[in-house]
Protein backbone atom coordinates (compact mmCIF):
# COMPACT_ATOMS: atom_id res chain seq x y z
CA UNK A 1 0.00 0.00 0.00
CA UNK A 2 1.35 3.68 -0.73
CA UNK A 3 2.38 5.59 2.41
CA UNK A 4 0.41 8.45 2.81
CA UNK A 5 0.74 11.44 5.73
CA UNK A 6 3.57 14.52 6.11
CA UNK A 7 6.80 12.47 6.35
CA UNK A 8 5.45 9.43 4.22
CA UNK A 9 8.16 8.72 1.56
CA UNK A 10 9.41 5.16 2.41
CA UNK A 11 8.29 2.51 4.84
CA UNK A 12 9.69 -0.78 6.07
CA UNK A 13 8.31 -2.78 8.46
CA UNK A 14 10.66 -4.37 11.38
CA UNK A 15 8.81 -7.41 13.18
CA UNK A 16 9.35 -9.32 16.61
CA UNK A 17 9.73 -7.70 20.08
CA UNK A 18 12.19 -5.87 21.15
CA UNK A 19 13.39 -5.96 24.91
CA UNK A 20 16.84 -3.71 25.95
CA UNK A 21 18.18 -3.47 29.30
CA UNK A 22 21.11 -1.25 29.94
CA UNK A 23 23.26 -2.09 32.90
CA UNK A 24 25.82 -0.52 34.63
CA UNK A 25 26.89 1.69 37.42
CA UNK A 26 26.43 5.30 35.73
CA UNK A 27 24.24 3.95 33.35
CA UNK A 28 20.79 2.86 34.70
CA UNK A 29 18.77 -0.05 33.86
CA UNK A 30 16.41 1.06 31.30
CA UNK A 31 14.25 -2.04 30.50
CA UNK A 32 11.85 -1.14 27.47
CA UNK A 33 9.43 -3.62 25.75
CA UNK A 34 8.03 -2.43 22.45
CA UNK A 35 6.89 -3.62 18.85
CA UNK A 36 7.82 -1.99 15.57
CA UNK A 37 5.45 -0.78 12.68
CA UNK A 38 6.02 0.16 9.81
CA UNK A 39 7.70 3.54 10.15
CA UNK A 40 7.91 6.51 7.24
CA UNK A 41 11.37 8.15 7.30
CA UNK A 42 13.41 9.89 4.13
CA UNK A 43 16.27 7.61 3.76
CA UNK A 44 17.87 7.30 -0.24
CA UNK A 45 20.89 4.82 0.21
CA UNK A 46 19.88 2.22 3.14
CA UNK A 47 16.41 0.64 2.57
CA UNK A 48 17.43 -1.89 6.19
CA UNK A 49 17.63 1.61 8.08
CA UNK A 50 14.57 1.87 10.72
CA UNK A 51 13.16 4.56 13.36
CA UNK A 52 11.47 3.74 16.24
CA UNK A 53 8.49 6.46 15.72
CA UNK A 54 8.63 9.40 18.32
CA UNK A 55 5.17 8.33 19.86
CA UNK A 56 6.63 4.84 20.75
CA UNK A 57 9.67 5.73 22.42
CA UNK A 58 9.45 5.34 26.29
CA UNK A 59 9.28 8.41 28.91
CA UNK A 60 11.76 9.27 31.69
CA UNK A 61 10.12 8.71 34.92
CA UNK A 62 11.59 12.10 36.35
CA UNK A 63 10.44 14.52 33.31
CA UNK A 64 8.34 12.43 31.82
CA UNK A 65 9.74 13.48 28.36
CA UNK A 66 10.34 11.03 25.37
CA UNK A 67 13.39 9.80 25.24
CA UNK A 68 15.88 7.36 22.79
CA UNK A 69 17.76 5.79 25.37
CA UNK A 70 18.00 2.23 24.31
CA UNK A 71 17.77 2.86 20.09
CA UNK A 72 21.71 3.04 19.83
CA UNK A 73 22.58 0.63 22.96
CA UNK A 74 23.85 1.52 26.02
CA UNK A 75 26.76 3.57 26.83
CA UNK A 76 26.11 5.40 23.18
CA UNK A 77 28.03 8.49 22.68
CA UNK A 78 26.93 9.35 19.18
CA UNK A 79 23.16 10.06 19.61
CA UNK A 80 20.93 11.12 16.65
CA UNK A 81 24.93 11.23 14.77
CA UNK A 82 24.67 7.46 14.37
CA UNK A 83 22.54 8.38 11.32
CA UNK A 84 25.25 9.24 9.05
CA UNK A 85 26.10 6.01 8.41
CA UNK A 86 29.05 5.44 5.62
CA UNK A 87 25.72 4.95 2.83
CA UNK A 88 24.02 8.26 3.90
CA UNK A 89 27.33 10.10 4.02
CA UNK A 90 28.47 8.57 0.58
CA UNK A 91 25.16 9.92 -0.79
CA UNK A 92 25.33 13.50 0.52
CA UNK A 93 28.89 13.92 -1.83
CA UNK A 94 26.25 14.14 -4.27
CA UNK A 95 25.19 17.65 -3.49
CA UNK A 96 28.47 18.66 -4.62
CA UNK A 97 27.57 20.02 -8.14
CA UNK A 98 30.14 23.36 -8.46
CA UNK A 99 32.41 22.94 -5.57
CA UNK A 100 32.13 26.41 -4.41
CA UNK A 101 32.96 26.46 -0.60
CA UNK A 102 30.58 28.60 1.93
CA UNK A 103 31.94 29.52 5.88
CA UNK A 104 29.55 28.97 8.43
CA UNK A 105 31.03 30.29 11.24
CA UNK A 106 31.52 33.46 12.80
CA UNK A 107 34.93 34.79 13.97
CA UNK A 108 36.09 33.75 16.76
CA UNK A 109 36.07 37.54 18.21
CA UNK A 110 32.13 37.62 17.78
CA UNK A 111 29.80 37.93 19.21
CA UNK A 112 31.33 40.79 21.05
CA UNK A 113 31.21 41.50 24.13
CA UNK A 114 30.07 37.57 24.68
CA UNK A 115 26.87 36.65 25.62
CA UNK A 116 25.93 34.58 28.89
CA UNK A 117 28.80 35.62 31.06
CA UNK A 118 31.60 34.21 29.19
CA UNK A 119 34.11 36.11 27.71
CA UNK A 120 35.92 37.15 24.14
CA UNK A 121 39.54 34.86 23.59
CA UNK A 122 42.81 37.01 23.77
CA UNK A 123 45.08 36.54 20.98
CA UNK A 124 48.58 36.30 22.19
CA UNK A 125 51.28 36.28 18.94
CA UNK A 126 55.02 35.81 19.70
CA UNK A 127 58.49 35.16 17.90
CA UNK A 128 59.76 31.54 18.08
CA UNK A 129 62.94 32.44 15.97
CA UNK A 130 64.69 34.57 13.69
CA UNK A 131 61.68 33.54 10.47
CA UNK A 132 58.98 32.03 12.66
CA UNK A 133 56.06 33.09 14.90
CA UNK A 134 53.85 30.98 17.13
CA UNK A 135 50.90 32.42 19.19
CA UNK A 136 47.85 31.03 21.64
CA UNK A 137 44.17 31.80 22.42
CA UNK A 138 43.58 32.70 26.58
CA UNK A 139 40.28 32.79 27.78
CA UNK A 140 38.96 30.83 25.27
CA UNK A 141 35.39 29.94 25.96
CA UNK A 142 34.33 27.10 23.73
CA UNK A 143 30.69 27.94 22.82
CA UNK A 144 30.99 31.76 22.74
CA UNK A 145 30.68 31.78 18.96
CA UNK A 146 29.63 29.49 16.19
CA UNK A 147 29.89 26.08 18.10
CA UNK A 148 27.90 22.60 19.05
CA UNK A 149 26.36 21.82 22.31
CA UNK A 150 27.32 18.84 23.52
CA UNK A 151 25.36 15.72 25.10
CA UNK A 152 27.62 17.10 28.36
CA UNK A 153 25.96 20.81 28.12
CA UNK A 154 22.59 19.87 29.81
CA UNK A 155 21.55 17.30 31.68
CA UNK A 156 17.70 15.99 32.46
CA UNK A 157 17.87 16.68 35.82
CA UNK A 158 17.47 13.49 38.24
CA UNK A 159 17.10 11.31 34.91
CA UNK A 160 20.90 12.26 34.10
CA UNK A 161 22.34 13.06 31.07
CA UNK A 162 22.04 11.53 27.60
CA UNK A 163 21.74 7.78 27.85
CA UNK A 164 21.39 8.02 31.64
CA UNK A 165 24.62 9.10 32.80
CA UNK A 166 25.06 10.41 36.36
CA UNK A 167 28.78 10.84 36.40
CA UNK A 168 30.68 14.29 37.23
CA UNK A 169 31.63 15.87 33.53
CA UNK A 170 34.52 17.19 35.69
CA UNK A 171 35.82 13.93 37.37
CA UNK A 172 35.41 12.13 34.18
CA UNK A 173 36.51 13.43 30.71
CA UNK A 174 35.44 10.06 29.09
CA UNK A 175 31.63 9.76 28.69
CA UNK A 176 29.86 11.94 26.26
CA UNK A 177 32.62 14.07 25.80
CA UNK A 178 33.25 16.15 22.31
CA UNK A 179 35.65 13.98 21.44
CA UNK A 180 33.89 11.18 20.47
CA UNK A 181 31.95 13.37 17.63
CA UNK A 182 35.70 14.67 16.62
CA UNK A 183 36.64 11.14 15.76
CA UNK A 184 33.69 10.67 13.10
CA UNK A 185 32.80 14.51 12.03
CA UNK A 186 29.55 15.82 11.27
CA UNK A 187 29.16 15.56 7.87
CA UNK A 188 26.10 14.75 5.50
CA UNK A 189 23.92 15.94 2.98
CA UNK A 190 22.85 19.52 4.50
CA UNK A 191 19.59 21.39 4.20
CA UNK A 192 18.89 25.33 4.44
CA UNK A 193 15.61 26.31 5.52
CA UNK A 194 15.47 29.90 5.17
CA UNK A 195 13.25 31.33 7.15
CA UNK A 196 13.97 34.83 6.26
CA UNK A 197 13.25 34.21 2.91
CA UNK A 198 10.14 32.53 3.57
CA UNK A 199 8.42 35.36 5.82
CA UNK A 200 8.54 38.70 7.40
CA UNK A 201 10.13 38.55 10.90
CA UNK A 202 12.47 40.42 13.52
CA UNK A 203 14.69 37.82 14.64
CA UNK A 204 15.24 40.16 17.79
CA UNK A 205 11.54 39.55 18.99
CA UNK A 206 10.04 36.02 20.35
CA UNK A 207 8.69 34.36 17.56
CA UNK A 208 8.53 30.70 17.55
CA UNK A 209 8.62 28.79 14.42
CA UNK A 210 6.35 25.39 14.36
CA UNK A 211 6.35 22.67 12.34
CA UNK A 212 3.91 24.35 9.67
CA UNK A 213 6.53 26.64 9.18
CA UNK A 214 9.02 24.82 8.64
CA UNK A 215 7.02 22.26 6.00
CA UNK A 216 5.97 25.56 4.80
CA UNK A 217 9.89 26.97 3.80
CA UNK A 218 10.86 23.68 2.56
CA UNK A 219 8.01 23.47 -0.02
CA UNK A 220 8.49 26.80 -1.26
CA UNK A 221 12.19 26.09 -2.00
CA UNK A 222 11.21 22.71 -3.87
CA UNK A 223 13.05 20.83 -0.70
CA UNK A 224 12.23 17.23 0.89
CA UNK A 225 13.84 16.20 3.75
CA UNK A 226 16.18 12.78 3.71
CA UNK A 227 17.16 10.35 6.40
CA UNK A 228 20.15 11.36 7.89
CA UNK A 229 19.90 15.35 7.05
CA UNK A 230 21.79 18.13 8.80
CA UNK A 231 19.36 20.96 9.48
CA UNK A 232 20.52 24.56 8.82
CA UNK A 233 17.73 26.98 10.17
CA UNK A 234 18.20 30.70 9.05
CA UNK A 235 16.43 32.86 10.79
CA UNK A 236 18.31 36.24 10.15
CA UNK A 237 19.27 36.52 13.85
CA UNK A 238 23.51 36.77 13.20
CA UNK A 239 22.91 38.73 10.47
CA UNK A 240 21.04 41.32 12.15
CA UNK A 241 23.52 41.61 14.82
CA UNK A 242 26.18 42.40 12.72
CA UNK A 243 24.74 45.60 11.63
CA UNK A 244 24.67 47.00 15.04
CA UNK A 245 26.94 49.45 16.46
CA UNK A 246 29.10 49.12 19.17
CA UNK A 247 26.81 50.59 21.76
CA UNK A 248 24.01 48.32 20.79
CA UNK A 249 25.91 45.37 20.93
CA UNK A 250 27.24 46.45 24.22
CA UNK A 251 23.58 46.87 25.31
CA UNK A 252 22.61 43.20 23.82
CA UNK A 253 25.47 41.64 25.70
CA UNK A 254 24.12 43.30 28.94
CA UNK A 255 20.51 41.74 28.45
CA UNK A 256 22.29 38.10 27.10
CA UNK A 257 23.83 38.08 30.37
CA UNK A 258 20.52 36.09 31.76
CA UNK A 259 20.12 32.75 29.42
CA UNK A 260 16.82 33.31 29.84
CA UNK A 261 15.64 36.56 29.64
CA UNK A 262 16.14 38.45 26.10
CA UNK A 263 14.31 37.97 22.70
CA UNK A 264 14.78 35.65 19.86
CA UNK A 265 13.36 34.18 16.80
CA UNK A 266 13.84 30.39 16.92
CA UNK A 267 11.98 26.86 17.22
CA UNK A 268 9.21 26.32 19.51
CA UNK A 269 9.90 24.04 22.37
CA UNK A 270 6.94 21.69 21.79
CA UNK A 271 6.91 18.42 21.86
CA UNK A 272 5.72 18.46 18.11
CA UNK A 273 9.15 20.22 16.83
CA UNK A 274 11.06 17.27 18.44
CA UNK A 275 8.33 14.71 17.07
CA UNK A 276 9.25 16.15 13.46
CA UNK A 277 12.96 16.18 13.78
CA UNK A 278 12.75 12.81 15.06
CA UNK A 279 10.48 11.03 12.85
CA UNK A 280 11.81 13.15 9.71
CA UNK A 281 15.44 11.44 10.68
CA UNK A 282 17.29 14.03 11.08
CA UNK A 283 20.64 13.56 11.99
CA UNK A 284 21.35 17.34 13.26
CA UNK A 285 19.94 20.71 13.81
CA UNK A 286 21.87 24.16 13.59
CA UNK A 287 20.78 27.41 13.68
CA UNK A 288 21.98 31.25 13.42
CA UNK A 289 20.38 32.18 16.55
CA UNK A 290 21.78 31.83 20.06
CA UNK A 291 19.69 28.70 21.11
CA UNK A 292 18.13 26.86 18.05
CA UNK A 293 15.14 27.68 20.13
CA UNK A 294 12.63 30.66 20.74
CA UNK A 295 14.18 32.88 23.31
CA UNK A 296 11.91 33.40 26.62
CA UNK A 297 11.17 29.98 26.79
CA UNK A 298 6.88 29.28 26.38
CA UNK A 299 6.58 27.27 29.86
CA UNK A 300 3.20 25.63 27.72
CA UNK A 301 5.65 24.52 25.40
CA UNK A 302 8.39 23.10 27.09
CA UNK A 303 12.25 22.95 26.67
CA UNK A 304 13.66 22.40 23.10
CA UNK A 305 17.46 21.63 24.63
CA UNK A 306 15.62 19.64 27.33
CA UNK A 307 14.12 17.50 24.69
CA UNK A 308 16.89 17.16 21.72
CA UNK A 309 19.75 17.25 23.81
CA UNK A 310 19.59 14.90 26.74
CA UNK A 311 16.50 12.54 26.24
CA UNK A 312 16.81 12.57 22.44
CA UNK A 313 20.30 12.96 22.05
CA UNK A 314 20.00 15.40 19.22
CA UNK A 315 23.34 17.46 18.29
CA UNK A 316 22.55 20.87 18.02
CA UNK A 317 24.93 24.08 16.81
CA UNK A 318 24.15 27.45 17.49
CA UNK A 319 24.96 31.25 16.21
CA UNK A 320 26.23 29.84 12.85
CA UNK A 321 26.37 32.41 10.10
CA UNK A 322 24.23 31.40 6.51
CA UNK A 323 24.17 34.52 4.92
CA UNK A 324 26.69 34.24 2.04
CA UNK A 325 25.13 30.18 1.66
CA UNK A 326 21.64 31.56 1.51
CA UNK A 327 22.70 34.11 -1.18
CA UNK A 328 24.96 30.94 -2.69
CA UNK A 329 21.45 28.75 -2.68
CA UNK A 330 19.24 31.47 -3.88
CA UNK A 331 21.35 31.70 -7.12
CA UNK A 332 21.93 27.91 -7.34
CA UNK A 333 18.19 27.56 -7.05
CA UNK A 334 18.90 24.61 -4.73
CA UNK A 335 18.97 24.41 -1.12
CA UNK A 336 21.15 21.33 -0.31
CA UNK A 337 24.91 20.78 -0.40
CA UNK A 338 27.59 18.61 1.75
CA UNK A 339 27.72 19.83 5.29
CA UNK A 340 30.80 19.31 6.98
CA UNK A 341 32.47 20.15 10.37
CA UNK A 342 34.86 18.81 12.79
CA UNK A 343 34.74 19.41 16.35
CA UNK A 344 37.70 19.70 18.72
CA UNK A 345 38.95 16.57 20.00
CA UNK A 346 39.18 17.85 23.56
CA UNK A 347 38.17 14.69 25.76
CA UNK A 348 35.42 15.38 28.00
CA UNK A 349 34.39 18.45 26.41
CA UNK A 350 31.20 20.08 26.35
CA UNK A 351 30.76 22.01 23.54
CA UNK A 352 33.15 22.89 20.32
CA UNK A 353 33.81 25.49 17.58
CA UNK A 354 31.47 24.66 14.66
CA UNK A 355 34.62 24.85 11.82
CA UNK A 356 32.13 24.29 9.32
CA UNK A 357 31.84 24.43 5.69
CA UNK A 358 28.89 24.17 3.09
CA UNK A 359 30.24 22.63 -0.35
CA UNK A 360 27.81 23.39 -3.43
Amino acid sequence: MAPKGRYALFFRTVAGRIDVSIPGKCWPAWHTSFRPRPVPFWNVSEPDTAVVPFDELPRLPGSGLRHSWHVHGPGDQLGTLNRLTRPVVAAAAAAVRTGERVGLSLPLGLPDPSFFGRQAPRHTMFPMGPNAWDDRLDGFYLQASSQWDGFRHIGAGADGFYGGWQGSPEADPGPLGIQHWAGVGVIGRGVLIDLVAHGGHDPFTHVAFGVADLEAALRSQGTALRFGDILCIRTGWTEKYQTLDEPARLELAERLADPFHYDCAGLAGSEEISRFLWDSGVAAVTADNPAVETVPMDPAAGSLHLRLIPCLGFAIGELFDFAALAAACRRERRYEFLFASVPLNLAGGVGSPANAVAIL
